[in-house]
């Protein structure tokens, strides 16, 4: 009977425990926790601040999952190190755990420059976990939310912060080096109609400036700018979690190295979620996918094959469908190649096409079809097989013809 350890307990290691008990139904499963909670959804963290949502309904799973499944748990749990030779999981605490199959899916931690006067800032927290958003709120409660609260960070995870807590605060100010906001998923002008509506809700942004120290309740910024607070937020970016597999003598990179099978470098050793960085259709190349559709994917074929089932990822992209105060919006792919726009006051639509093909697309405002937006990108279909001529319509006509939507989605579309 196969021993498996999961190390992580996300989405990814979620999609791996399904993805074994696909294929072996007995086998005995080990998941090593850090956090104490049992599986929820990060992205609501935010919502949670906000009062749109409740711990019960945060579950990813139900409380019977683990043991539906055979697994064994360890919350609170941390893995110290991975032994290659003995196949072992080594935990803080000293317990060795054998393994034949071993998925690391510890997903990333918050970056934290090494500020000057960090310490002596009382009241401050990064927002990535449950426990983080907790914390926020206990600091929020403790100033009956009149605190003035600064953001480091104008990335999504600073931005969807501000969202949560919007109502709950005097004064919201977001800091980033940056030039604009969700710099990495977004361009200027794409930028620019978003951070304009976060304005709108009343935060203030200092952009192309960042904080350099810290004295107490005060950030001095790299401008010369003092900007007081009461609330500090550490939102200034996450890395994955790599150092199992690289101190095992693994091959890592910005996350940690995978085939489209999910395999590392090391013997019967896998890796999924945001600490690893697999095959992105989108620009025929290997990055971090650090998004919650994709590690569910690559941790469920990691399960497969860790239980004998060959299974390959292949079309993954990067992705990202996110909103601000009511407005949605979603990215996909590469911005790469000839530029598309259509744009009213309400909405803009960004279209990138190289070699016939679409690459990526960002859309704001209204998202209509973005699944088959994603779908032309994953499968790499000529747009010249499809109904479109994109120099004589519209970016909304970009669709499948009738007869490839009745082929693909049986009319839904």
């Amino acid at each position: 009977m196969n021993r498996y350890v999961v190390i992580g307990n996300g989405t990814a290691a979620v999609g791996c425990i399904e993805g074994i008990r696909s294929v072996d139904k007995d086998g005995g499963i080990t998941v090593i926790s850090e956090e104490n909670h049992k599986v929820y959804s990060r992205p609501l963290i935010s919502y949670y601040l906000e009062n749109k949502t409740n711990l019960e309904h945060m579950k990813y799973r139900d409380d019977d999952f683990y043991e539906r499944n055979n697994c064994t748990l360890l919350l609170g749990c941390r893995a110290a190190s991975v032994d290659k030779n003995e196949k072992t999981v080594t935990t803080d605490e000293g317990k060795k755990i054998p393994y034949d199959r071993l998925c690391i899916a510890a997903g990333s931690s918050p970056f934290v420059p090494p500020f000057k006067g960090l310490e002596t800032v009382k009241n401050k927290t990064t927002f990535l976990t449950l426990d983080d958003a907790l914390t926020l709120e206990e600091m929020l409660d403790a100033f009956e939310n009149k605190a003035r609260v600064l953001i480091v960070g104008a990335g999504l995870i600073g931005l969807k912060c501000a969202e949560g807590i919007a109502e709950r605060t005097e004064s919201i100010t977001v800091c980033d080096l940056a030039d604009r906001v969700l710099s990495s998923i977004l361009d200027n002008d794409c930028a620019a109609f978003v951070r304009n509506r976060l304005e709108q809700k009343g935060i203030k942004f200092l952009l192309g400036d960042t904080a350099e120290s810290f004295d107490e309740n005060k950030a001095n910024m790299k401008s010369g700018e003092t900007v007081p607070f009461d609330i500090l937020v550490l939102a200034v970016g996450v890395r994955a979690n790599t150092e199992l597999v690289k101190a095992a003598g693994g091959n890592v990179n910005r996350g940690i190295i995978v085939d489209t099978e999910m395999r590392t470098s090391l013997e019967d050793v896998y890796a999924a979620g945001d600490c690893s960085e697999g095959y992105d259709a989108s620009i025929d190349s290997n990055r971090v996918l650090a998004i919650l559709p994709n590690a569910y994917m690559q941790g469920y074929a990691a399960g497969k094959n860790m239980a004998g089932e060959e299974t390959k990822l292949e079309n993954l992209i990067p992705m990202n469908s996110i909103g601000f105060f009511g407005l949605h919006m979603m990215t996909a792919g590469a911005y790469e190649g000839e530029l598309f726009e259509e744009k009213t006051e309400d909405m803009m639509k960004r279209f990138f096409v190289k070699d016939g093909l679409l690459k990526g697309f960002i859309l704001i405002g209204d998202v209509e079809r973005a699944g088959i937006y994603t779908s032309l990108i994953r499968e790499k279909i000529p747009l010249d097989s499809i109904d479109f001529e994109l120099a004589k319509k519209t970016a909304a006509n970009l669709i499948y013809d009738k007869n490839v939507r009745q082929k693909k989605f049986g009319g839904v579309v």
